[in-house]
């Protein structure tokens, strides 16, 4: 007949076994799925502001991300300020992001990929001279960013990104490119709220 288990043993046991579950949630997070709450409207109509998606950190791992990926990734430095790392012509986005990460992570769409020349047309992505199907975003609406005619070309390892609500979104236009290494993975499913559940 077993021995029964003492309480400081059954103390012991359960302190494991939650540590054991924390650490292994810490992990899936660390290198295959984390959770992402949107911070802005910039990603309007496809994701609203204040939903929550789930990012899976592995593909990019095997692959190169492509042009119409939904990312999360660190921002250079001078997003918050729109501030270019290098000198912007008229009617030009931005084509060189400062070097320094910021703190805090964004969501976008890849528009470019390395080697792409881009130039902005009424808020659309026109990408080695064709436009990239965007029927799904919003409408630009005459902002700084909508027309930016100038071509640029995409550096190596640097992807563009652009939100989906293309008049009210801050991002690779006004920053600049994202180098590769800043990109924390491809979101791929929203999980909140439940009446917006949904892959992409």
């Amino acid at each position: 007949m077993p021995r029964p288990k003492s309480t400081l043993g059954a103390i012991v046991e359960l302190i494991v076994i939650v540590g054991f579950a924390i650490g292994f949630a810490l992990l899936i997070q660390a290198f295959l799925i984390k959770p992402f709450q949107i911070p802005s409207s910039s990603m309007v109509p496809t994701i609203e502001e204040s939903q929550r998606v789930l990012v899976q950190r592995v593909s990019y791992h095997f692959s190169d991300p492509e042009i119409g990926d939904v990312v999360v990734f660190t921002p250079p430095k001078g997003a918050a300020s729109n501030r270019c790392g290098a000198d912007m012509e008229p009617g030009q986005a931005c084509a060189e992001p400062v070097p320094e990460e910021a703190d805090e992570n964004f969501i976008k769409r890849v528009v470019a990929t390395p080697g792409d020349e881009l130039y902005i047309e009424d808020g659309h992505a026109i990408v080695n001279g064709e436009r990239i199907p965007d029927d799904f975003t919003k409408p630009c609406g005459g902002g700084n960013g909508c027309n930016l005619r100038e071509p640029i070309t995409i550096p190596p390892d640097h992807y563009f990104m652009m939100g989906d609500n293309r008049g009210a979104s801050d991002d690779s236009r006004f920053w600049g490119p994202v180098p590769s290494d800043w990109i924390i993975g491809k979101a791929f499913a929203t999980y909140w709220p439940l009446d917006r559940i949904g892959i992409f």
